[in-house]
């Protein structure tokens, strides 16, 4: 039983998205089951991670074909810290899915595919298997496809031509540099793949192989210079589907691009140098893009380019210390993205605009709440003690240790617009009084909702703020947490003889 553990994280979005197919039409059922099926998969995955942390790697060979030459899921706890993440996301936005998407929409089977959504985002972080990778990643285009072009609207269809085209061009890079690979190993299996790139003659080919999975996962991870689809998608689907896109689906490109540059391409100068000076002009360019926009969710979406950079510089650095202040910081980012795309949708709900020079009075009329969303912006600046204080002090730490002055630099000017940027949003949304307030389109007023609505609306905000202030507060566990990660990427041996069934 213990070793099918691994694919239940899959095996549930699977099964509750086939129910889901059965209530087509009736929303009510759909919206039950999805939250039940949401709490379902938040059991398992905290199930999950707790067995991985008591007893290691666990490993799942499909069909009952061993490592190297069948498929392999893998769940390490790395991969295990991911799903759990996933999990709470999916959970929070499907109670605020509920009551913010419109029933017109929910009719084309968005439950259904959103949990499919969810099932291929498990699959790319438990599979053990690169081309399996790439299929996982190909499900995930095709759900988030579908979810940003519910509705038919004009902006939404905009946006969906140029995220699928980019990620498009991003899978059809990922699976050339897949077929180079293959030909210079004859292997998939990621954990094979470590031992074998070593023995490789051509080491030109190699680094080939290497920049275009960089590019491939770069474009997925919305990195300089190819990070424009980001800011032009995901700003226009319901909110809901902007805070699970925002806070994973970025996530899952810094995720694959962590996992090979730590077991198949490793310690290689020439890639660190690359990495660093992307996630230099990455940094950069998203605070620009934040500073200069004044519509909530195409700050936030340039916000996610910017701390993207932050993350991908400490796989530059490429120490333990730098890996785990990246990995604190992708926890970090997960959680409070997720909950700044439900906060922009919570305030188009009170005053039906994004645009933060049209906004003003919440904190007026709304001070209880608005106290909730100044601890969330500060934890996106980072204000110690909160959640985005702490992975710093591990990215400061690493870069000075290795003199990585330039990447010093650029944290600290993400970190100060950021800090510009959480102001402006106050100070203009929250604090200022405004005489008159128009709507930008028809919709029904959060005071008129009735009060399990209204929580719908809050909950999934509290409850994502939790946890965000548990990260910052509880920040010793968190550490403790990415330190044992960070050393099981640098000294992969673990994972490799989990996969392959080799003696320890």
């Amino acid at each position: 039983m213990m070793e099918n553990l691994v694919i239940w994280p899959l095996a549930v979005h699977f099964f509750f998205s086939l129910i889901l197919m059965f209530g087509w039409k009736n929303i009510r059922f759909q919206k039950n089951v999805t939250i039940i099926g949401n709490s379902v998969s938040l059991a398992v995955a905290i199930y999950l991670f707790i067995h991985i942390y008591q007893n290691g790697t666990q490993t799942l060979a499909a069909g009952g074909w061993e490592a190297p030459f069948g498929i392999v899921f893998v769940s390490d706890l790395f991969a295990a810290t991911l799903v759990l993440l996933t999990a709470i996301s999916g959970f929070a936005v499907s109670i605020f899915t509920v009551v913010s998407v419109m029933n017109a929409r929910l009719r084309f089977g968005f439950f259904s595919v959103y949990h499919f959504l969810l099932l291929g985002l498990n699959g790319a972080f438990l599979t053990g298997d690169i081309f399996n990778l790439y299929v996982w990643f190909e499900i995930i285009i095709i759900s988030s496809f579908v979810l940003i072009s519910i509705g038919g609207e004009k902006n939404q269809l905009e946006g969906a031509v140029k995220y699928f085209a980019l990620n498009f061009m991003a899978s059809m890079i990922f699976l050339t540099g897949l077929g180079l690979l293959y030909g210079l190993t004859g292997t998939l299996n990621m954990a094979d793949l470590s031992v074998k790139i070593a023995n490789v003659e051509s080491r030109s080919l190699v680094d080939i192989c290497a920049v275009l999975f960089f590019v491939g996962f770069g474009i997925k991870s919305a990195v300089f210079p190819l990070y424009f689809w980001l800011p032009a998608s995901y700003h226009t689907p319901p909110s809901a589907v902007s805070a699970i896109f925002g806070g994973l689906l970025t996530k899952v490109g810094v995720y694959a691009l962590i996992r090979v540059f730590t077991l198949i391409f490793i310690e290689d100068l020439f890639l660190q140098t690359l990495i660093l000076a992307i996630a230099f002009f990455t940094i950069i360019s998203g605070a620009f893009g934040a500073l200069i926009n004044n519509n909530l969710r195409k700050i936030f979406s340039y916000l996610i380019i910017c701390h993207i950079g932050f993350i991908i510089g400490g796989l530059g650095v490429y120490t333990e210390l730098a890996l785990a202040g990246a990995l604190f910081y992708l926890v970090h980012d997960i959680t409070v993205k997720t909950n700044l795309y439900l906060i922009s949708g919570l305030i188009y709900r009170l005053k039906g605009n994004t645009n933060i020079k049209q906004l003003g009075n919440i904190y007026r009329d709304y001070p209880k709440l608005s106290v909730i969303i100044a601890l969330i912006l500060f934890s996106l600046v980072g204000v110690p003690p909160l959640s985005g204080f702490w992975p710093k002090v591990s990215l400061f730490q690493a870069a000075f240790a290795n003199a990585n002055y330039w990447y010093i630099g650029a944290l600290i000017f993400g970190s100060l617009i950021t800090l510009i940027i959480a102001a402006k949003i106050w100070s203009e949304v929250f604090w200022k009084n405004k005489d008159s307030e128009i709507p930008t389109r028809r919709f029904i007023q959060f005071d008129k909702l009735k009060n399990l609505q209204k929580a719908q609306f809050v909950v999934p905000i509290i409850v994502l703020a939790v946890i965000s202030l548990y990260i910052g507060f509880g920040a010793q566990h968190v550490q403790e947490l990415v330190s044992e990660i960070a050393h099981d990427l640098k000294n992969n041996r673990s994972y490799i003889d989990a996969v392959l069934n080799q003696e320890q």
